[in-house]
């Protein structure tokens, strides 16, 4: 019974390894990053942030998209003017071919039109639902200024308007799984992409934070710090021993995760060779039966 469960975790992070996506931050270096490291069976994100606007998501989601990729921008709802920009961006986008987007709140403070997601997820429904795939931000942590029961409360009212949820950063296992065991109980049953970090280099990630903006990066910094401590401490946090230890849990076809969302932190290269070694690992360890 033990190595039966041990064998489909090892099928469970086999599979969701092979349906990871990689999130990418519009830097003018990535797109050539992504074209000489990433395969496009691969799906890009494109994140967006207030420092850069959201041309700097729009643009390179578009290059990409012409390279073959399938790309999935980042709509941040609080930086969207309003209905009119947020249909001319519709019409931009699918005129591309790009089918697929994720939709959070995002940090702009001021907000434009948008308050938050679900208002904007309401008018793209009223746009007539443009996009095939949308996805929407799932918290299994709390969030900095939201609390549990409304972050949960809030997937539940977005479920009409969105295809899938991408989970929030988590170091904990047990924090995981239970969100996502309570998710389901609570009746949302949108497929999940797990988000989990790519392997990081310390001294790149601080020149990434650097990057992003210097207001950004602050309020990046200020939200995430125990995610740099955790990145970047030696012999912390590591994608595999994470994925060993919520696969079992996971593994359950009822528990409806399809995949992997990699914060890259652009460190692209890494990350892919890292996805790649470890699923020659776990499959060498799956054996012919597989």
């Amino acid at each position: 019974m033990r190595n039966k469960a041990k064998s489909s975790a090892t099928a469970t992070m086999v599979r969701l390894l092979e349906h990871a996506r990689y999130e990418v931050l519009p830097t003018s270096s990535v797109e050539d990053s992504v074209l000489k490291h990433v395969g496009t069976e691969v799906q890009v994100t494109v994140t967006a942030s207030p420092s850069k606007g959201l041309e700097a998501t729009l643009d390179l989601a578009e290059r990409l998209t012409g390279h073959g990729y399938t790309v999935v921008p980042h709509l941040a709802a609080r930086m969207v003017r309003d209905r009119a920009e947020l249909s001319e961006i519709c019409d931009r986008l699918t005129g591309k071919g790009i089918a697929r987007v994720f939709v959070p709140a995002g940090d702009a403070d001021p907000p434009g039109g948008y308050p938050d997601a679900l208002s904007m997820l309401e008018d793209l429904a009223g746009l007539g639902r443009p996009f095939e795939h949308v996805g929407i931000t799932g918290y299994p942590e709390s969030h900095p200024t939201i609390s549990d029961d409304l972050t949960i409360q809030s997937m539940w009212d977005k479920r009409r308007y969105a295809t899938h949820v991408v989970s929030n950063l988590t170091f904990d296992p047990e924090v995981l799984t239970a969100w996502v065991q309570r998710m389901r109980k609570r009746g949302i049953t949108m497929p999940l992409l797990l988000g989990i970090p790519g392997p990081v280099d310390r001294t790149k990630l601080l020149a990434m934070a650097t990057k992003i903006g210097v207001g950004e990066s602050t309020r990046f910094l200020a939200k995430h710090k125990g995610t740099f401590a955790r990145l970047a401490a030696p012999g912390g946090f590591t994608g595999e021993r994470f994925l060993e230890k919520v696969a079992p849990a996971l593994s359950p076809p009822e528990m409806l995760v399809e995949g992997l969302h990699v914060f890259t932190f652009n460190q692209v290269a890494a990350t892919e060779a890292w996805r790649r070694r470890l699923l020659e690992q776990l499959t060498a360890k799956a054996g012919p039966s597989r």
